[in-house]
């Protein structure tokens, strides 16, 4: 599914992933759909299976995280908030929310050498301005997990790494240190879970809301292939971008055609989307097993 499409609810918007309709004036209904952003641009063609797999991985590992920060699942079902006709529509590939007021930033959290982190530290020996030590290579772990925020762009724009300093004149410090000592604990315990699974998350991106009452909570998704690197540990090794389950196999298609990171992107080939499908579904099920 590309697209969904509820008459029953009103829809709010549409972002690179998920489709998001008003349940009431609190809470919402959020479609995560088959569609792929990769460099900040929607592909045109859907991956099999991908919101169903996202919306199944994001739920477990918000329980599984749930004793470090509360999230906004309601543990309604879905189907009982559309119209019958509509409810294979958001069939396990939908949550309903609490609505909190989103943070302006998308926490991300490192814990090895690679994409723009990787590019930086070549350059200049650090990473979103921090400073690490010297003789790291490509893919390589670094000596403790370390939080680089960015900003929150719409479909069709980049994310931009921004310092923790400009981070907290958005939304306070006392906030953003709050949201950087949580995002390092998720990831931490998600890591060491994942690990004695097979699987290093190499780094990952959370998203915060706050409620009435100013209180946080873990929102949008969790440690899924499209807002993580996951790698296998078997093959693993440092120098060399590693093999991973995530959307890594599509931005290394796409660079191989040429593709100028702007939209539009071009149709992917069947055995690319099939492939990368099946790289989520793999990871899912060694994470979940």
């Amino acid at each position: 599914m590309l697209e969904s499409s509820i008459q029953s609810l009103p829809l709010l918007g549409r972002g690179k992933v998920r489709d998001i309709y008003a349940v009431g004036d609190d809470k919402l209904l959020i479609v995560t759909t088959d569609r792929l952003s990769a460099y900040d641009v929607i592909l045109p063609t859907p991956i099999p299976e991908k919101g169903r797999v996202l919306t199944e991985l994001a739920n477990f590992w918000f329980g599984k995280l749930a004793s470090i920060i509360p999230n906004h699942l309601t543990g309604i079902d879905p189907e009982t908030v559309v119209a019958p006709g509509e409810r294979e529509q958001v069939r396990s590939r939908a949550i309903v929310v609490n609505k909190y007021q989103t943070l302006p930033i998308e926490a991300v959290v490192r814990g090895y050498l690679e994409g723009s982190g990787w590019k930086e530290y070549s350059e200049s020996g650090t990473v979103c301005g921090i400073p690490l030590p010297p003789g790291l290579k490509r893919a390589s772990r670094l000596p403790h997990p370390i939080f680089t925020p960015a900003t929150k762009a719409e479909a069709g724009h980049h994310d931009e790494n921004i310092t923790f300093d400009q981070m907290a004149a958005q939304v306070g410090r006392e906030r953003a240190e709050q949201v950087r000592d949580t995002a390092i604990r998720l990831y931490e315990k998600a890591a060491a879970y994942a690990l004695e699974r097979g699987i290093i998350i190499a780094d990952t991106k959370f998203e915060f809301g706050v409620d009435a009452a100013g209180k946080l909570h873990l929102i949008d998704e969790a440690l899924t292939p499209d807002s993580s690197r996951f790698w296998p540990l078997a093959t693993w090794k440092e120098g060399s971008s590693p093999e991973s389950f995530d959307k890594q196999y599509v931005r290394n298609w796409l660079d191989g055609i040429g593709f100028d990171r702007k939209p539009p992107a071009p149709p992917m080939p069947p055995e690319v989307a099939r492939m990368t499908s099946e790289k989520y579904q793999e990871a899912a099920k060694r994470l979940m097993a």
